[in-house]
């Protein structure tokens, strides 16, 4: 809300200002030249008070910018009565201003959002009945049913037999875990299997989910604001601009060459080239499926030097896939996987969804099972085309055809080995794990070649999985088993090698991304409190969006720098030119649009950055229906 009034403000000033001078103008140009003065000076006036307010405060703040020069050409303007010089200058700068407020402005909802992902109530036991609770009123002791697809709303314990949740927005832990009676549940878990009874251990803002909330909350608070750019140069330009304008006058006696420097020098070039190149940086990022949020953030990530990966579905594609198939008896692979799959659109389990979309991605037709009977957490015995078939684990399997189990030779760190009977006899096994997304290894090679010096892996997984699914990948550093807050102090603790980008999808990454320099969610299918707190979203559910994003976040940066570097020394030689007396202030006032003009066409090449492919170095193509998707997103 104070964002959308500080906008609508600046708005309203460049209204005021451009309003003032064509009127002014329209009133000279009849032969009223007093009342033109006065409409001058009305436009200037509301303009030149706001940027003293700015400059009182961020003096308070121990900062010095660009805007004092703006603020002694419009005051010495007025003062020597050159007042359309002045509402030139006001009317550029209060654009610059507007463009700015445009390019830097971040779209955050509000953190409520955040918690949408908790039901607001919850289903009780009491007294033999059910009923609907608010979270405000569940306390400790409770005894609360989950149902299948909810989202556990408080931390507790398992009251029923068995439990099957999804932890991947919490933990990382890419595939859903079973829980046993009396084993801890973590809020914010989602229930993939059949509906549980939870025995609260905590009440609602005091569980695991709503801590996150708090660390997202205290790391955006902590990250300090980003300067502008163009202010990095303000102290030096500052000084040879007064240097230059009291010369003038000191040598002359006239004080309106001093009134021609400074017009002749207010910064608009800085203003204006800097958040345009940006801007026009953030468009093609989103055609290309990332979605920045700001200038701010584009100018950070050019800047990146330490990348940190969430391993599920960051990394990962987060969904477990079919590694190999293990027949026996003579049965085929296919016929194998199609039985399988059959059974398995009975069941909502995530491991029987990807089965039977492995089925159908080979093309096969599904008969519909019959005789379905599923025990939660364990398989699913039914029948397929008059025969009779069982899937699930591999000791669920095995019990029910009378065989010992045994280690499994494909079955490494991080798979899940799903068993498969068909007529009581054990028919072959599915060996399935989360993989590295496609090109990973690829993209990871061209962000080092672009710049990236330290690329880490964060996961609440375990080791070995982690280990196992990075082989080969060359990073610099691996951590698992890392809860939100520990994945916090990680970002922090890499700061020292300079500026940090973290990429996570869960629930889990939402603190670590809040608190790093540069935070990138996965927002086609991750988690709204990791888009939320990031800095930046792929649109599309691919990684390798990560190395166009930074290539046009360092290629814009570039060009605003060129445009800066330009105009700078286009302003100083019209300066040189304004103090021995070869511009008036009108002329010095119109020169500098000119040179605006020339820089903010420099900063619009923005819009044509082609980033490469990293392996062959040609321009890299856009799909059309993802660029028609986020053409509509652009900031």
């Amino acid at each position: 809300m104070e964002q959308t009034r500080t906008d609508r403000f600046k708005t309203a000033l460049l209204l005021m200002a451009a309003t003032g001078l064509i009127v002014g103008l329209a009133f000279y140009l009849a032969g009223q030249p007093e009342i033109a003065n006065l409409i001058w000076i009305a436009g200037v006036v509301p303009a030149l008070a706001a940027l003293v307010v700015e400059i009182v405060r961020s003096i308070g703040r121990g900062e010095v910018g660009l805007d004092i020069v703006a603020a002694l050409s419009m005051t010495a303007a007025l003062v020597f009565g050159e007042t359309l010089a002045a509402a030139v200058v006001a009317v550029m700068y209060s654009g610059g201003t507007f463009l700015e407020a445009f390019a830097e402005g971040r779209a955050r909802r509000s953190m409520q959002d955040l918690l949408s992902r908790v039901p607001r109530t919850a289903t009780r036991h009491c007294n033999g009945a059910l009923e609907e609770v608010p979270l405000d009123e569940l306390a400790p002791g409770d005894r609360l049913l989950i149902r299948q697809g909810d989202v556990v709303p408080v931390d507790g314990t398992v009251a029923s037999d068995t439990a099957f949740l999804d932890t991947s927005a919490l933990t990382g832990e890419s595939l859903p875990v079973r829980l046993a009676r009396g084993a801890d549940a973590m809020s914010g878990s989602t229930n993939a299997g059949e509906a549980f009874d939870l025995t609260a251990t905590r009440e609602a803002k005091d569980s695991t989910y709503a801590g996150i909330v708090r660390l997202v909350e205290e790391a955006q608070a902590s990250k300090a604001p980003m300067s502008r750019l163009a202010d990095r140069w303000s102290l030096g330009f500052l000084v040879v601009t007064v240097s230059i304008a009291f010369v003038a006058w000191w040598f002359t006696g006239d004080p309106i060459r001093a009134v021609a420097v400074l017009v002749v020098a207010t910064p608009c070039p800085l203003i204006l080239a800097v958040p345009v190149a940006l801007v026009a940086g953030l468009s093609r990022a989103a055609h290309f499926g990332v979605l920045i949020k700001g200038a701010g953030p584009l100018e950070t990530m050019a800047r990146i030097r330490t990348l940190i990966l969430d391993k599920t579905g960051t990394l990962t594609d987060g969904r477990p896939q079919i590694v190999s198939i293990d027949s026996h008896d003579g049965m085929t692979e296919d016929d194998i996987l199609r039985l399988a799959a059959a059974l398995d659109q009975a069941s909502k389990h995530p491991v029987a969804q990807a089965i039977v979309a492995a089925a159908k991605a080979r093309g096969f037709t599904l008969p519909v099972p019959t005789e379905v009977a599923e025990i939660p957490g364990e398989g699913v015995l039914g029948r397929v085309e008059d025969r009779e078939v069982i899937v699930g684990g591999d000791g669920f399997v095995a019990s029910r055809v009378g065989r010992m189990v045994g280690d499994h030779p494909a079955k490494g760190a991080g798979s899940v080995l799903v068993a498969v009977a068909v007529d009581g006899h054990m028919a072959g096994h599915l060996v399935m794990s989360d993989p590295l997304r496609e090109g990973a290894g690829t993209m990871l090679d061209g962000l080092r070649r672009q710049g990236i010096a330290r690329i880490l892996l964060a996961t609440g997984d375990r080791a070995d999985v982690a280990e196992r699914v990075t082989e080969g990948l060359g990073l610099d550093g691996l951590r698992a088993g890392l809860t939100p807050d520990q994945k916090v102090l990680l970002v922090l603790s890499e700061r020292k090698h300079g500026p940090v980008m973290m990429v996570g999808d869960g629930v889990n990454d939402a603190p670590a991304l809040a608190a790093a320099d540069v935070g990138v969610a996965m927002g086609a299918r991750g988690a709204a409190a990791s888009a939320e707190a990031a800095d930046v979203v792929l649109l599309v559910d691919r990684i390798d969006r990560l190395g166009p994003g930074i290539e046009i976040a360092r290629a814009s940066r570039r060009i605003a720098v060129e445009s800066v570097v330009a105009g700078i020394g286009l302003s100083v030689l019209g300066m040189i030119a304004a103090a021995f007396g070869y511009l008036t202030p009108v002329q010095g006032a119109l020169l500098q649009e000119v040179i605006d003009v020339a820089v903010i066409l420099n900063a619009l090449r923005a819009l044509r950055i082609a980033p490469q492919e990293p392996a062959t170095g040609k321009p890299q193509a856009i799909m059309s229906e993802q660029a028609d998707i986020v053409q509509g997103a652009t900031p």
